[in-house]
């Protein structure tokens, strides 16, 4: 039995703040963008990735705009894998990323922790 993991479900507060984000800042590729009535399907991922991808999934109840930002309750949420860390911490940086710490070198890899437009935290990762 193989099982892929396909699309998150991402609560954003306005898609095209998002797409702008994660086009922009992380350098996604824009996969889907549909509407859908009311709402949009939006799909984003990173470039020359084949597995998991984000759905933008634009918050419209108390519930789903108290978790903007929140989403894990203060946690690391997402851990984003580089072949090149110095060369999307750069790119990040520059793009008004806001990274909490330094880059740290571990025994796994070379790490550091950032917050995305809405304040979720990731971890920029390039694997030993």
């Amino acid at each position: 039995m193989n099982q892929t993991l396909a699309l998150l479900s991402y609560v954003v507060r306005d898609y095209d703040e998002a797409i702008l984000f994660f086009s922009n800042a992380l350098q996604f590729e824009l996969i889907e963008d549909k509407p859908q009535g009311d709402k949009r399907w939006v799909v984003v991922r990173p470039r020359g990735e084949t597995g998991a991808s984000l759905l933008l999934a634009q918050a419209d109840t108390p519930e789903q705009i108290a978790a903007i930002g929140n989403q894990t309750g203060g946690r690391v949420f997402l851990f984003l894998h580089t072949d090149n860390f110095q060369r999307d911490y750069d790119h990040m940086r520059k793009h008004g990323v806001e990274f909490m710490e330094e880059p740290r070198h571990e025994i796994y890899g070379t790490v550091a922790v950032f917050k995305d437009l809405y304040g979720n935290k990731w971890d920029l990762l390039q694997p030993k």
